[in-house]
């Protein structure tokens, strides 16, 4: 069923206001937002128009054809597969100019709302749902408790913004529409003496980050726009690469190999496009990216990344792809038995089904590796570990079935997530590492196939449900000035900390590493002494070392594991040029020599390693998790299976 999008009202301190608006003026006509959480958005220059799985139309229902919409039509036929019945969703088709002209936009078309029937989703949500689908959303401008005052002194650049939407940040029905969104557009929106309609289409500039909405939408990937996008032009070469301000070392893939990536990058969008079940647009988009950079170092892949347009969530997934992909061209070294305990692990860093897309695609170079590639994927589809987020059905119902028993939820068990994202790690909030606990042991369980669903992992992790029977160790992992002392210094809770940098210095000077090994089998030494100590209360311990290797990190793990402690992986990601100015300025600076060879070993830990990890920019704080209960699932659509035709 079609539904036109309601009529918005204008705010009272609206100057753009018609005679014939919509206004909210009166007594209570904000009371809609008093007290509640609103969002505030920029309001574009555009054609309202609502998509659906099956078509499309303008603000009027039977809006016929005109240019500036053939581009939304294909874009409709390339996501309609992934709006589920009954759902729409409404926006601004920004192809065609306007009153305003802009140059720099993400796509041409910006989503706003996500309707399923009458209900008009939450905003977090609508956003996780449009990035699914590979469109983005109107740049947020505000967002806090209505605050009449703070909106009224919002000022724009109305030369180059038409105005701003308030809504409220959590859903609601289309019968309180009126209540629960406004807009501010400036005076005299309408600048131009022909309607835009029956005038020459002129269409509006994109800016780099169109390739990778466009990728994330299902359009046929651009390469040297993905690859200008995140940083660097593949036809400027090893030299245009530096000029970006990325290292050379490793990047050479973007310019002197850059002539086979085009082709290997189709080859992978047609093996994703090709699975059963759509993907999501960031699923999409990071196994391109995989593939256009898959023989660039992965360690120094996700710094570079995380600081750009991506982010360190998206950034991570690609670089997990590029780490793990050679993994299944090699013959299995195990027995199979033990092959379904692997790919659950690579199923908590990435989606198996891009995985093997991308190892498929570059087996067919004539390695040999093809065979092994096909095998893996026979027995990840037999453990049902190929479709989106495999993991997310057991995740979601131990995390209710532990809510509902007390770990994880109430006062004083917040999630780990959010103790995190503060910069804290857990401690005092014995519930949400119990929870986080809980679900590592359960994974390790399903992946021996010792359970198969929520009601059995409920089961096998009652031990762990008392965070004060166990300790934690937070084991901090990257090159020295990445920061790790100085985020783990403010983890609250913290009862030993243990640095092997101080270790050096008591014996002389922190630079000194002729007595490593000393220095480390006195490290290990007190970090058991302090696990068995914090075991009595649940207590929290810091590693802090560079943690470079799994072979590094397994000397704390073992100790880790014999005092059944919780592990966390705190991995510090920051580009290798930062790096270099930080330790330039350091009081005990590392000999760039030292630096550099920390650079080139470094393997961050993969999710899986440790019971839960954290990944911390550039600036200390956590932008990614994995293995915690709360985290949320990789942003998926509700899509059917596609039919064989």
């Amino acid at each position: 069923m079609r539904a036109h999008y309601p009529r918005t009202p204008h705010l009272p301190w609206s100057p753009g206001a018609t005679s014939d608006d919509v206004r909210t003026t009166g007594p209570g006509m904000l009371a809609g937002f008093a007290g509640r959480e609103v969002v505030v958005t920029e309001k574009l220059d555009g054609e309202n128009t609502t998509l659906y799985a099956d078509g499309l139309h303008a603000r009027s229902l039977d809006s016929g054809h005109h240019p500036s919409r053939a581009w939304v039509k294909g874009l409709q036929s390339r996501i309609g597969p992934g709006i589920p019945a009954g759902w729409r969703v409404c926006g601004e088709n920004v192809y065609a100019r306007h009153s305003l002209a802009y140059e720099e936009l993400d796509a041409w078309f910006y989503g706003f709302s996500v309707w399923d029937g009458d209900h008009c989703l939450d905003w977090d949500r609508t956003v996780l749902f449009l990035r699914g689908l590979g469109v983005p959303g109107p740049r947020v401008l505000w967002r806090g408790v209505f605050d009449e005052r703070a909106l009224r002194w919002l000022r724009l650049d109305t030369a180059r913004q038409e105005g701003y939407v308030v809504r409220t940040a959590t859903g609601f029905d289309r019968a309180d529409f009126g209540r629960c969104v406004a807009k501010w557009v400036r005076g005299g929106h309408v600048q131009t003496d022909t309607h835009w309609m029956y005038a020459q289409v002129v269409p509006n500039g994109l800016g780099p980050a169109a390739a990778l909405w466009d990728a994330r939408s299902g359009a046929d990937p651009d390469t040297a726009g993905l690859l200008r996008a995140v940083g660097a032009d593949p036809v400027a070469g090893a030299a245009g690469v530096e000029a970006a301000g990325l290292e050379a070392a490793g990047l050479e893939a973007f310019g002197v190999q850059a002539a086979g990536v085009q082709a290997l990058v189709a080859e992978v969008a047609d093996r994703i496009d090709g699975l059963g079940v759509r993907r999501s647009g960031e699923e999409r988009l990071a196994g391109l990216l995989a593939a256009a950079l898959h023989a660039v170092p992965r360690a120094a892949l996700v710094s570079r990344l995380a600081a750009g347009p991506l982010g360190m969530a998206t950034a991570r997934r690609v670089a997990d792809l590029v780490g793990l992909h050679p993994a299944l061209r090699r013959p299995f070294p195990y027995p199979d038995t033990e092959r379904r305990a692997g790919l659950v692990r690579m199923a908590e860093a990435a989606d198996l089904g891009v995985l093997h897309a991308l190892a498929g695609a570059l087996s067919e170079r004539g390695d040999g590796s093809a065979e092994c590639v096909e095998w893996s994927a026979l027995h990840a589809e037999e453990a049902g570990l190929l479709g989106p987020a495999p993991l997310e059905p057991l995740r979601a119902g131990l995390r209710e079935a532990l809510a509902g028993a007390g770990a994880g939820a109430g006062p004083g068990a917040g999630d780990a997530d959010a103790a995190a994202a503060a910069g804290g790690h857990g401690g005092g909030r014995i519930g949400g590492d119990a929870a986080d606990r809980c679900w590592a042991e359960a994974r390790r369980a399903y992946g021996q196939g010792n359970l198969t669903g929520p009601e059995e992992a409920v089961a096998a992790t009652w031990r762990w449900r008392d965070g004060a029977s166990f300790p934690r160790l937070v084991q901090l992992c990257g090159p020295s000035g990445s920061g790790k002392s100085t985020y783990a210094r403010h983890l609250p809770g913290v009862e030993a900390y243990i640095s092997l940098d101080d270790l050096r210095g008591a014996r002389g000077s922190r630079a000194d590493q002729r007595d490593n090994a000393d220095v480390l089998r006195e490290g290990l030494d007190r970090l058991d002494s302090a696990l068995a100590s914090a075991a009595r209360r649940g207590g929290t311990v810091v590693w802090d070392a560079t943690s470079l290797t799994a072979q590094q990190r397994a000397l704390a793990g073992t100790v880790a594991r014999r005092r059944d402690a919780l592990v966390t992986h705190a991995v510090l990601l920051v580009k290798e040029a930062e790096l270099l100015r930080r330790n330039s300025t350091r009081a005990h600076p590392v000999p760039e020599p030292v630096l550099t060879s920390q650079l080139r070993r470094f393997a961050p830990p993969y999710p899986g390693e440790a019971h839960r990890t954290w990944y911390i920019g550039a600036d200390g704080t956590v932008e990614d998790t994995a293995g915690t209960i709360a985290a949320p699932a990789r942003t998926t659509v509700p899509v059917a299976t596609r039919e064989e035709g």
